[in-house]
């Protein structure tokens, strides 16, 4: 698994209204180099929901036509500075992950990820369902704010710890957020 350096401490900051700009301008520079493959491409995690504290990292979720074409967007997503990860493929075969490291003036280590998935996986429709139930509901999405900080604060640099201790609420609200999208 590839992690941030263990003595990185995990930051949650407030919400703040530039994550939006930096991921109309990326996704502008990814759709043109993956345009020919994709179908669309929408900002995902909380970075993606007005008023939410996130981590500061800048999830997007290109859909493709299909992964058989995931060589080329690999090759093209490289061409753009954003190194692949094959890591975590065993765990999610529907996805290919890419990181890109932010350039001069940024303090974080990772300033975006991309998800790059089929738009009719189940991926794609849990972290569309997701978002969109936060926005809708200001009020779960304060009680995430304030468990993921809650549980930076608990786990410090233990990433996966700070992942799994917040499954459960994610769990629980895809499952409402999925139904609420089917009814």
């Amino acid at each position: 698994m590839t992690q941030d350096a263990p003595s990185l401490p995990i930051v949650v900051a407030d919400y703040d209204p530039r994550w939006a700009t930096m991921y109309a301008e990326e996704s502008a520079r990814i759709q043109d180099v993956i345009g020919e493959w994709l179908l669309g491409i929408e900002h995902v995690g909380s970075t993606s929901v007005p008023g939410l504290a996130a981590k500061p990292v800048v999830d997007m979720m290109p859909g493709l036509r299909s992964l058989g074409d995931a060589p080329h967007v690999i090759s093209a997503m490289e061409g753009l500075g954003y190194k692949y990860i094959p890591d975590y493929e065993d765990e999610l075969p529907e996805r290919r992950y890419f990181v890109r490291p932010p350039g001069r003036g940024y303090r974080h280590k990772r300033l975006f990820h991309v998800h790059a998935v089929e738009t009719t996986s189940a991926f794609w429709r849990r972290h569309l369902s997701f978002r969109n139930y936060l926005r809708a509901h200001p009020d779960v999405a304060d009680e995430y704010g304030a468990l993921k900080r809650r549980l930076a604060a608990e786990y410090g640099s233990d990433r996966v710890g700070y992942t799994e201790a917040k499954t459960e609420f994610i769990t629980r609200i895809e499952s409402l957020a999925l139904t609420e999208s089917a009814g």
